[in-house]
């Protein structure tokens, strides 16, 4: 067994350690709208629940090139968000919007995504997504620092709208819901399977 002291490596290292470990993680789809009004669309899969009263979920920019910092800047704008789930069908789609894109481009348009209007919050969801939630932050953590250091953004959830299909009351069906988990490198998995899909530039 190798050990790693983490003040005695790089801060890549340590996170090529943390994500090839911590696996599968759950993809939070972030939906934004910029304070001019554009629409934004990103994955992140540093993303969880952390609590139960109120419902309140976490995600975390890490690391990431700073094109893909859009989602922080709104954010940090507007103060709310939705997160959208990721189901197999749609992981192409979320791949898509994980491509480092200029501010002014809309990641619904790449993708080919509607756009549906969250009705809590100034901010937009995935119509095709057999779930979102709609947010409100409720703090942001910096962590560490660049090029490695993370922005904590953590969320109320205000309101969940979730597939009838999927339903028995407030149950969800987890194999009808199939969501996808984020491994290292290009590698997912869903439903306990391991597949590869490769990131766009």
């Amino acid at each position: 067994m190798q050990r790693f002291v983490t003040a005695d490596i790089d801060a890549i290292d340590a996170y090529k350690l943390l994500s090839g470990l911590v696996v599968p993680r759950p993809i939070g789809w972030i939906g934004t709208r910029s304070a001019d009004g554009v629409n934004n669309l990103a994955p992140y899969s540093f993303f969880n629940a952390v609590a139960a009263s109120p419902p309140t979920v976490m995600f975390a920019p890490t690391g990431q090139p700073s094109a893909r910092k859009d989602t922080l800047t709104n954010v940090r704008d507007t103060g709310v968000f939705t997160v959208n789930i990721v189901n197999f069908d749609l992981g192409p789609a979320m791949n898509e919007t994980s491509g480092t894109h200029a501010a002014d481009v809309d990641e619904f348009e790449v993708a080919g995504l509607t756009v549906r209007e969250a009705e809590l919050v100034d901010a937009p969801s995935v119509a095709e997504a057999p779930a979102t939630f709609e947010c409100r932050v409720v703090q942001i953590l910096d962590i560490g620092e660049a090029p490695m250091g993370s922005s904590v953004v953590f969320g109320e959830v205000l309101a969940f709208d979730v597939a009838d299909r999927l339903l028995d009351g407030t149950r969800v069906d987890q194999v009808g819901l199939d969501s996808i988990g984020r491994h290292v490198g290009n590698y997912y998995s869903h439903n306990g399977e391991l597949y590869e899909m490769a990131r766009p530039d």
